[in-house]
């Protein structure tokens, strides 16, 4: 149950803060000795963290299921549907290689220097006005492609699709709002790609409940806390935390 806690705490602040939660599953138990999270585990947080997100979303979350032909919902199904296109044609044909990387975790350390320099080159983009509802099938694609980069252990999805949608010219609340959106399927997607597969390994401990609750909490509140600070600084400043945290990494494996 304590394990599960730990895990849940981990999955829930690395999903959404730009510093990568796969880099940060890969890499903890190799620097500290731990055995990594089962396939247990890691089905059953992306519940907590899919639970987080859509909560945090709700009112567009309903808008999406109870009004799905309406204008401006009709947009917004359009962009996260051709968003969501690049990540799954990447996870599904390229999952032997993701698989060898999640099983390198100095490949993810390196990943996480990669991610930082990215983020941190954010700051040097204009900040737009653009909102989602401006947003167009080609700006979508764009995002789209960056979460599909964000499959790389250690590469944050959270950084990427915020950076690609400041690139867009979206302001950065909103840019924030495009990118967890965005998420909601493909948190979805991999939480079932791996349920799916627990299921034919067998079941999974109820103690695990717990990793769901922990991970949907801190998930939370990681979302409400990137969302306030991004409005006033953006993401850049969380650059500075993953080129040192996979140097470290880098160093030590």
């Amino acid at each position: 149950m304590v394990t599960a806690a730990f895990w849940g705490f981990i999955q829930g602040v690395t999903e959404f803060l730009p510093i990568s939660s796969s880099g940060h599953l890969s890499l903890v138990p190799a620097l500290f000795g731990m055995e990594e999270p089962d396939l247990a585990t890691s089905a059953v947080l992306h519940l907590g963290t899919l639970a987080a997100v859509v909560w945090f979303y709700r009112r567009e979350v309903i808008g999406l299921v109870t009004r799905p032909l309406a204008a401006d919902n009709r947009h917004l199904w359009t962009l996260l549907i051709v968003g969501t296109i690049p990540a799954a044609i990447v996870g599904l044909t390229l999952d032997g290689p993701l698989k060898v990387i999640f099983s390198e975790p100095w490949m993810a350390a390196v990943a996480l220097m990669v991610t930082g320099v990215i983020i941190g080159l954010s700051r040097w983009l204009p900040v737009g006005d653009r909102r989602v509802g401006d947003a167009r099938i080609p700006d979508a694609l764009i995002v789209g492609m960056a979460q599909a980069v964000a499959l790389v252990p250690g590469i944050s999805r959270s950084g990427m699709t915020i950076t690609a949608s400041l690139a867009q010219g979206m302001g950065r609340t909103e840019a924030a709002r495009f990118a967890f959106l965005l998420g909601i399927p493909a948190i979805a997607g991999a939480g079932l790609i791996e349920g799916l597969d627990l299921i034919d390994r067998g079941g999974f401990e109820p103690s695990l409940l717990v990793g769901v609750a922990v991970a949907a909490i801190t998930g939370y509140a990681a979302i409400s806390f990137l969302v306030r600070l991004i409005a006033r600084t953006g993401i850049a400043p969380y650059a500075i935390y993953c080129i040192l945290f996979g140097l470290f990494a880098y160093l030590r494996l």
